[in-house]
């Protein structure tokens, strides 16, 4: 018996879930099995160490009792022990965690033969692209998806008679042949012959060809949500594609993409727009007038003195929230643009404009960038 660390060994935190250190347990035993390692000692013991430390940590009451007690909880025959536990590190209970991973590793645990031969549908994944207004009002989409159906001619069991086909005689019916390596190491593996079934047809479906389902296109309409976000993942139970002998179907997953928008961009329920701006509307004051999301025209009041970058929130006037009927915010940024290819007489007024502006009131940010200059100059003098 190890007197490592059986959480360090697996590599997991003191307060890792079980799924967590199953999964850790799966890569590390695949990593340091003997038929992956061959020959080398260190790997072989770190094997059976780690296969030990599962056997604790998979077990809740003997996680307990380890959380407790430490090694030993397992070490009654030292006077120190934790009683209520029968603790066997033989090549028995070892063979028993190897064939346990390496079953579900080739094809799905310890199931009955009625549950392997049910063979569950699998999922479909569908990217769906909608526009910003489409993710703001919710739309319903048609898509068309590759999929199948249960084949009608052998319902699903892939026989010529349509009926189930008899047991496997290579695995009498387990889907799965052991076979032994280097002593007490067992290796199970899916069954070549029915391919884990368990049951092996003496004539195929000529309709599926053995397969017992076929092939189709199928239509669906989706609806969209208001407020949906880029990257949403919708569900759809039991769309995916069909079940064999049994089973049941798979899911459809819609991965939505909301595509980029020629104004606004987001950012949760906000909106974000640059708008550009005259440079004698920011100086004098008045408005503009954008179109929003909802397709409405939306009229912006500018104030007078407006500053380039300065930025502006109207309530209400963002992203609808999902399964809400509150909206966010729109967040709109001036761009001042600085007028091109003037007339001599739009020269002339801006040159009357300029000798004008000698008040530091009219430029207020000019004011206080030059009265930081003096300041240097006066520092470095």
């Amino acid at each position: 018996m190890t007197e490592k660390d059986y959480y360090e060994l697996l590599e997991v935190s003191r307060d890792a879930s079980g799924d967590e250190i199953k999964k850790s347990y799966r890569r590390l035993a695949m990593k340091y099995h003997p038929d992956r390692n061959p020959g080398d000692k260190e790997a072989e013991l770190h094997f059976k160490e780690i296969n030990e430390a599962y056997e604790v940590l998979k077990d809740e009451q003997k996680r307990a009792a380890y959380d407790r007690y430490g090694h030993q909880a397992f070490n009654g025959a030292q006077g120190g022990g934790f009683g209520g536990f029968d603790f066997n590190f033989g090549t028995g209970g070892f063979s028993d965690v190897f064939s346990d991973i390496f079953s579900e590793f080739m094809g799905g645990g310890r199931s009955s033969r009625q549950n392997s031969y049910a063979e569950q549908g699998a999922d479909i994944r569908y990217n769906l692209s909608i526009s910003l207004e489409e993710a703001f009002s919710g739309v319903e989409k048609e898509i068309e998806i590759p999929s199948t159906k249960v084949c009608e001619k052998c319902n699903g069991h892939g026989t010529k008679d349509g009926k189930e086909a008899p047991l496997c005689p290579h695995c009498n019916g387990s889907g799965k042949v052991r076979a032994q390596h280097g002593g007490f190491f067992i290796v199970e593996t899916v069954c070549p012959h029915c391919q884990g079934k368990g049951r092996l047809p003496k004539e195929v479906c000529p309709d599926c060809h053995g397969e017992g389902a076929t092939h189709l296109q199928k239509k669906l309409k989706i609806k969209i949500p208001a407020g949906v976000e880029d990257g949403t993942r919708m569900r759809l139970s039991g769309e995916g594609e069909a079940g064999l002998r049994g089973g049941e179907n798979g899911d459809l997953y819609i991965f939505i993409e909301v595509k980029a928008h020629k104004l606004y961009a987001r950012e949760g329920a906000n909106l974000y727009a640059t708008v550009p701006l005259s440079m004698c509307c920011a100086a004098l004051g008045g408005s503009i007038t954008i179109p929003a999301i909802d397709g409405n025209p939306l009229e912006i009041k500018v104030e007078a003195g407006t500053q380039s970058n300065q930025q502006t929130k109207i309530r209400g006037e963002g992203m609808t929230i999902i399964r809400s009927k509150m909206r966010g915010d729109l967040f709109v940024r001036f761009a001042v643009e600085t007028p091109t290819h003037l007339s001599e007489r739009q020269k002339e007024l801006l040159e009357e404009f300029r000798s004008l502006s000698k008040d530091d009131a009219c430029q207020p940010e000019a004011k206080s960038f030059f009265d930081k200059i003096k300041d240097l100059f006066n520092k470095a003098v």
